[in-house]
């Protein structure tokens, strides 16, 4: 059977009760009380796992190791004798929770999920994260904080946000130290994170790059154009290109070069191509909503970046949800859509 490395798992007799050989590769030496106990039960102790299930997990992911013997589910009820050593290897490369299906809890569906990093297709009308006045509008982060399991420890980590009434990907850290890693490639512009946008009007030209100076006003809570010498500006980037031309719309791809809250909301009204049910970032000169949507238009597409806990690559893609899909599929019907207007 496997065993542990052997500089990870030299054992140091001369000091009785726990050991830390590694920060990832505590042990544990089996006192004279505890002679006779069951492998799970001594492992459940409030000092070592905390509890039956996560010794359960961890013997079940090959993490466990008596006498640097790796031991299975089938092992839990062996009994130790004093002198035993037991270490549990936490970070044991390949031996983290995966779950690439699909599947759903509560309103969330998740995409992906590891020991480190959670990926969710987020609906319309769910915040991300709760309002800084609580309210009863559950969130995303409340609603994967009781997927976890809850408490202070098994609370997820926020790496970014996308609006209320945006849907579709976000990600979230289950530890600090994914948080601080995932945070630094945002900072670095480093994912890329792609969004559909349906828009009023059609681009020109058909591609291109906005580029603005942004400010967050506090108060009306929106973002606004600022003046290059304003303290307060931050640059706002994103490359847009026409996928699909209508009669008095256009279907956007968007690529965000950096993330501010809004950001692509307000920078097509800016450039002249406010989004199909946009309600916030709409002046009073602009033309009547001549297509109605109960939302902005926008949905978090694409999204790919460095897995913080080995640094591969990876990707994932929400598709358009029912609502965008309908609308979609209305605007090509109608009269006036050009017969070349995919791309």
């Amino acid at each position: 059977m496997p065993r542990l490395p052997v500089s990870s798992a030299r054992a140091n007799p001369a000091r009785p009760g726990p050991l830390s050989v590694s920060k990832r590769i505590p042990e544990w030496t089996v006192a004279t009380e505890d002679r006779n106990i069951r492998l799970d039960k001594f492992l459940a102790a409030a000092d070592r796992l905390g509890s039956r299930s996560r010794v359960g997990q961890a013997l079940e992911r090959g993490r466990v190791f008596l006498n640097e013997t790796e031991r299975a589910p089938k092992d839990a009820a062996l009994r130790l004798r004093p002198g035993d050593v037991v270490r549990v290897w936490l970070d044991r490369p390949g031996s983290a929770k995966r779950r690439t299906g699909v599947f759903r809890t509560g309103d969330l569906q998740i995409l992906y999920e590891d020991d480190v990093i959670v990926v969710i297709n987020k609906p319309a009308g769910l915040l991300t994260v709760p309002l800084p006045v609580r309210d009863a509008a559950t969130s995303v982060y409340d609603q994967l904080t009781a997927h976890l399991g809850g408490g202070s420890r098994r609370r997820p980590y926020i790496v970014h946000r996308i609006d209320r009434d945006t849907s579709g990907l976000v990600l979230f850290a289950k530890t600090a130290r994914g948080q601080r890693a995932l945070k630094d490639q945002f900072m670095r512009r480093e994912p890329q994170r792609v969004y559909a946008a349906l828009v009023h009007g059609h681009p020109d030209p058909p591609a291109g790059t906005w580029r603005d100076v942004l400010a967050w006003d506090r108060k009306a809570l929106v973002q606004k154009k600022a003046r290059q010498a304003d303290p307060r500006g931050r640059e706002a980037v994103c490359d847009y290109r026409v996928l699909e031309a209508f009669a008095d719309s256009a279907l956007l791809e968007v690529r965000l070069h950096t993330g501010k809250q809004n950001q692509i909301r307000i920078q097509a009204r800016l450039h002249g191509h406010v989004l199909v049910g946009e309600r916030k970032y709409v002046r009073h000169t602009d033309a009547g909503p001549s297509i109605e949507f109960s939302r902005q238009a926008l949905h978090a597409q694409r999204l790919s970046f460095r897995h913080p806990a080995d640094g591969r690559p990876v990707s994932f893609e929400a598709p358009l949800p029912d609502d965008f899909s309908r609308l979609l599929r209305l605007l090509r019907s109608k009269p006036g859509t050009p017969r070349d207007g995919q791309i």
